[in-house]
């Protein structure tokens, strides 16, 4: 039997990208919804939900996930630390991958990021920039907030490490900064860099996304393999192999 997927966030940039992929890839959506749907209505009759949406209908996704115990694939972004804290104790009762970026190499991106991050020491500066088109609502970006969460597991530092943006007399930069910058403009789908600077020599990481249906593919890929997996919350690099 096929896998039926229910798209949640149907009518956004992610959700469109989604719908076009199914296509291509021949997998069935049993339901595509979008604000001011009713979600309950579709849950009954899919395998996974693929959810794009709004960081604000989140907890109501997982809660009805949970009820009718559905493997959730979560791409959205822009929770706060507290919010999100409290919704993975939701989204660990079921399978459920949440991840800020859903393509293949932004997630060796990641993988790349720490090592990195673990074999350069302190005395060369971690800075992470990342652009995004015009229309994105939160900053610093979900991949981006991945990246800095792992630099500073790395390097053993706390979210006071983080520097958004620098302005006037700032003093010179500390060892345990870590600087994060966010662009917008046009209609620039994703560019990340994480650079390592150092005294004599630079090192730079970066990916550029040029299309959306990289995100759609991954995020397709995710949920065939999230439905054969046991309640917890993982990620992309467990769905790749990467751990």
């Amino acid at each position: 039997m096929a896998l039926r997927i229910l798209l949640n966030g149907a009518k956004g940039r992610m959700g469109l990208a989604i719908a076009a992929a199914a296509r291509d890839l021949k997998l069935t959506l049993s339901g595509a919804v979008d604000a001011g749907d009713d979600l309950a209505a579709s849950i009954a009759d899919c395998d996974v939900i693929v959810d794009f949406s709004s960081h604000q209908a989140t907890e109501s996704l997982l809660k009805q996930a949970v009820a009718r115990c559905k493997p959730v694939v979560i791409g959205t972004t822009g929770h706060s630390a507290a919010d999100r804290k409290k919704l993975l104790g939701l989204a660990g009762k079921i399978p459920c991958v949440w991840a800020g970026n859903f393509s293949v190499g932004v997630n060796l991106l990641f993988a790349l990021t720490r090592r990195a991050a673990s074999v350069l020491g302190a005395d060369y500066d971690i800075e992470v920039v990342e652009m995004h088109h015009r229309f994105k609502k939160d900053a610093p970006s979900g991949t981006a907030a991945r990246l800095l969460e792992i630099i500073l597991e790395e390097r053993k530092l706390s979210a006071k490490a983080l520097r958004h943006g620098r302005e006037g007399i700032t003093g010179e930069r500390q060892p345990t900064e870590v600087g994060v910058h966010a662009l917008r403009g046009g209609d620039v789908v994703g560019d990340h860099t994480v650079m390592f600077a150092g005294l004599g020599e630079r090192i730079e990481l970066t990916h550029k996304a040029g299309d959306r249906a990289i995100f759609a593919r991954g995020a397709l890929r995710a949920a065939q393999w999230v439905v054969t997996q046991k309640p917890g919350v993982y990620d992309m690099q467990d769905v790749l192999g990467l751990r």
